[in-house]
């Protein structure tokens, strides 16, 4: 039952901001790094937000989250709020920049550290190099979560496999407070989207992700790659094309519209039709995960996919 409650809240609050940015004009106006034509309310990621940390706290205090992991997730407010404001009054890089790696702190120690990453023929288990690892690993995945929520339905959808994904592998109780928080959004933001996530959304979504992998790694080693499996869609993409700019040699900190999602756009495919080949590509992704056994096979296996993923981009809109 309450799961239908938080449904019901997040797609009420997702319709009462989109009527209220409505009303007061605030919108995500078109820049050069928008994939949208058409000046659209952004503060559904609020809506999010608030069922988000209402169905955490019934876990908390029906004991149906782990301690640890609550309290980390938690530490997520603190980006949701600042970046409420960022959407408004679009704070400096170095703030954001400060209150990411702020965050990451407070998240890595409420779960205790990063305690081991397992490459399977060895593993580093030196705590000042997992929690380095870790910290960056953090701040990268706020980021990129921002970096890609640019089309209708892209990041929320990538959410509800996750939080679907997880739920499948992990039986645990808060996937689905998060699958009922996003869900409920997404019906405004799909297709034709009548409200955008804005980094109120994306920011702690990206956060949460970090927080999984890190936790569920924790508890066995091999649950690091499966995390990075179920969101290869999105790393690679963001990793790789940070890369080749780089290799560009290109402003990094400069907008673009060279994201693998956005190329596809660009040759032609809808959003929808994007969002629909990204929700294949996620399906391949678990199946993967889950049916073959040796977790170094299903990652090698995975990236084979993400790459013929990229290749088949790259012949319909160039890298340029």
């Amino acid at each position: 039952m309450i799961y239908i409650f938080l449904l019901l809240l997040s797609f009420t609050l997702t319709y009462l901001i989109k009527n209220y940015y409505i009303k007061h004009a605030l919108f995500d106006e078109v820049n050069e790094r928008s994939s949208h034509s058409v000046p659209t309310p952004h503060g559904g990621g609020i809506a999010i937000t608030v069922v988000w940390f209402m169905g955490l706290f019934y876990l908390y205090f029906t004991n149906e989250i782990n301690t640890s992991l609550f309290f980390a997730l938690l530490v997520g407010i603190i980006i949701s709020v600042v970046s409420f404001f960022d959407d408004i009054y679009d704070l400096s890089s170095k703030l954001r920049l400060l209150v990411q790696a702020f965050v990451a702190i407070g998240g890595l120690y409420f779960l205790g550290g990063f305690q081991s990453l397992d490459f399977g023929v060895f593993s580093i288990e030196s705590p000042v190099i997992t929690n380095l690892f870790a910290f960056f690993m953090i701040v990268w995945f706020i980021n990129l979560y921002n970096f890609l929520d640019g089309i209708n339905g892209y990041a929320g959808s990538e959410t509800l496999f996750l939080s679907f994904g997880g739920f499948l592998l992990f039986h645990d109780a808060h996937f689905l407070v998060l699958a009922m928080a996003v869900l409920g959004f997404l019906y405004w933001n799909w297709g034709k989207a009548k409200i955008f996530m804005g980094d109120v959304g994306s920011t702690l979504l990206g956060y949460n992700v970090a927080v999984f992998t890190i936790y569920y790694a924790n508890q066995e080693s091999s649950n690091f790659w499966i995390w990075i499996i179920l969101f290869g869609l999105f790393w690679f993409d963001a990793t790789l094309t940070l890369f080749r700019r780089f290799l560009n040699k290109e402003k990094l900190s400069q907008a673009h519209k060279k994201h693998a999602y956005q190329r596809l756009t660009q040759s032609g495919y809808t959003h929808k039709k994007v969002v629909l080949l990204s929700i294949i590509i996620n399906i391949l992704l678990f199946i993967i995960v889950y049916f073959i056994s040796n977790i170094f096979l299903a990652f090698l296996s995975a990236l084979i996919v993400l790459y013929a993923v990229v290749k088949f981009i790259d012949k319909k809109k160039g890298f340029a």
